[in-house]
């Protein structure tokens, strides 16, 4: 059941969120990450700092760092970018990504129109979802130089399987911010997608970029600024979770992923 998300003040609630996660308070911030890690099973083994007290807010221990070789970075030419679940991969077919349960969108309603969306009419797709335990840094999946980046504003409903296969045009009507890598394969897109109470994405040359939300797209062009991020390197975070999209030109690149696979930042993907 889905349809109080259409009700709720999906901006104001993560507006509220975005400030709780931030709350420094010793026994607020540590009660409810403590709840975090026992509710979703967070492994705190991998991380830096393995003591829960030691991280300033909710948002701190959220965003957290691995450590040194928790992640291998595969040989492959692309990588997993993130820690989650593969919701849906394959290939795009007439300009058109599969969703979920009988739903689709095209690629230009996610890419906002963008002009550049008809490279992508017969490529190739991937959704992962982070789930709250996973690890939230974003790193690059292929070595890229950026062109430009988009911020496109919309709606915040959840992104789990559940809303997925009752919401039309989820990922295209959700608040997201795109970013154009040129590559050895061509044009890539990469779509970080916000969702309810995790609507705060930043990267790592930008730094955050929502909140404060915006009424109409945003565009940074970077073409003039030689922006070249290597294989494995970290590119933006979520504060609070939600999902990634990677978008290739052509189907020659097809990802050894799958619905319902979970994967790990850092391994193989061709």
């Amino acid at each position: 059941m889905v349809w109080w998300q259409y009700i709720i003040p999906q901006h104001a609630l993560s507006k509220l969120m975005f400030r709780f996660a931030r709350i420094e308070n010793t026994w607020i911030k540590t009660t409810f990450t403590r709840w975090i890690v026992k509710t979703y099973g967070v492994n705190l083994s991998e991380a830096v700092r393995e003591n829960i007290e030691d991280y300033k807010h909710f948002n701190d221990f959220f965003t957290r760092a691995l450590k040194p070789g928790a992640r291998i970075i595969g040989d492959s030419d692309i990588i997993c970018p993130v820690d989650g679940a593969v919701s849906q991969a394959g290939a795009i077919s007439h300009a058109t990504i599969f969703q979920a349960k009988n739903h689709y969108y095209t690629v230009s309603a996610l890419l906002g129109g963008d002009y550049r969306a008809d490279q992508f009419d017969s490529g190739y797709f991937a959704t992962i979802y982070l789930s709250p335990k996973d690890y939230h840094r974003i790193h690059m999946p292929y070595d890229g130089n950026l062109i430009s980046m988009d911020y496109i504003p919309g709606d915040l409903f959840s992104v789990n399987q559940t809303t997925a296969e009752s919401v039309d045009n989820l990922f295209a009507r959700n608040e997201r911010v795109v970013c154009y890598f040129q590559t050895e394969f061509g044009l890539c897109a990469f779509v970080l997608v916000g969702a309810i109470f995790v609507g705060s994405m930043q990267t790592v040359w930008a730094g955050q970029i929502n909140p404060p939300y915006q009424k109409k797209v945003q565009h940074f062009d970077y073409t003039d600024q030689n922006i070249e991020l290597k294989k494995g390197e970290e590119m933006g975070r979520f504060n609070m979770g939600s999902t990634i999209i990677m978008l290739m030109p052509n189907q020659k690149q097809t990802l050894n992923l799958s619905a319902g696979q979970v994967t790990r930042m850092g391994e193989d993907l061709i």
